[in-house]
């Protein structure tokens, strides 16, 4: 695509969303913009429960959409490729957009990357941290200790783990940092960001990394056997990292890098796990669809098949 046809598509695809939805992605609070089936909007802000908008799109318009964003990749969409995934050139948001038969009608979820960085200190106005955890926090990041970010789909682990890397501001440590998609803000003048790309994958890149004299290792979500890397980096000579993953307590995040390694070796080298994760972080939305950071654990040893955690307070 030339540069003016490119600057055509860009047009239309503003032209397409319309002032209300532009206005979300340019909203710096704003963190999610969902378009449901039946046309209603719901916008997710920092540190806040999802709302439904007064915005309202109807299927030919979602469709449009959706085929303009798949257009700037040279992609088509359509009843026979119904699936769009995409980076949206308005400040790097992650674009997924589903299409008929898969879905009744044209959907679509956005998630932006976060232009306001939380610092540790804003959890604690907030109520979400108390003072001596934040201080503890503090001091595992300048310690260097490897630290697991855990939680569920939507409940701010990338917020989180911006803040935790927001203490690194004042080092001068190597940083190199992979990502799906970018959406970690790492203040250090002596960084490195690497992205995935459909033929690049996470391992890949976590082996790459290694040669890279890193003095720590941030990956933005481990989702693969690519956890066995990056645990072998932080236990041997790379500490001081920050990863992110789902899981559904600070125990089962242990569990779930189990799984993750099961994907690439047949016995799990379980020490390995206990050796290299130091702290888990385990947050969760509450009834009111809030973050809350549940628990700070210290991982203790692992004994008769169990691991040990020591909670913080």
């Amino acid at each position: 695509m030339t540069d003016k046809a490119h600057e055509r598509h860009l047009n239309m695809l503003e032209t397409a969303l319309g002032p209300d939805l532009m206005a979300l992605l340019n909203d710096d609070k704003v963190t999610d913009i969902l378009l449901n089936p039946d046309g209603i909007v719901v916008a997710e802000r920092l540190l806040e429960r999802k709302s439904i908008t007064p915005i309202r799109i109807d299927p030919m318009a979602a469709e449009n959409i959706i085929k303009l964003v798949a257009s700037l990749k040279d992609e088509v969409a359509n009843s026979i490729s119904p699936i769009v995934a995409s980076e949206l050139p308005f400040h790097g948001s992650r674009f997924q957009g589903v299409l008929p038969p898969v879905v009744d009608n044209p959907t679509f979820a956005i998630r932006k990357r976060a232009s306001i960085v939380f610092s540790l200190d804003d959890y604690v106005a907030s109520g979400a941290l108390s003072l001596t955890l934040k201080k503890q926090l503090e001091a595992a990041v300048i310690n260097r200790k490897n630290i697991m970010v855990a939680g569920g789909t939507g409940s701010g682990k990338t917020t989180f783990m911006n803040a935790l890397l927001n203490a690194l501001k004042d080092t001068h440590d190597r940083v190199v940092a992979i990502e799906d998609l970018p959406e970690l803000q790492i203040n250090v003048s002596d960084l490195v960001t690497l992205n995935t790309t459909p033929t690049v994958s996470m391992g890949m890149l976590v082996k790459m990394t290694l040669r890279m004299r890193p003095d720590r290792i941030m990956i933005g979500e481990v989702r693969d056997g690519a956890a066995l890397d990056l645990l072998k980096a932080w236990n041997t000579g790379h500490p001081g990292g920050i990863c992110t993953i789902h899981a559904n307590s600070a125990e089962a995040t242990l569990y779930r890098l189990e799984d993750l390694l099961q994907e690439v070796v047949v016995n799990v080298p379980r020490s390995l796990i206990s050796q290299a994760v130091d702290l888990v972080v385990f947050l969760q939305r509450d009834k009111a669809g809030k973050h809350q950071i549940k628990t700070v654990s210290e991982v203790v040893v692992r004994k008769e098949g169990q691991f040990i955690l020591k909670d913080l307070r």
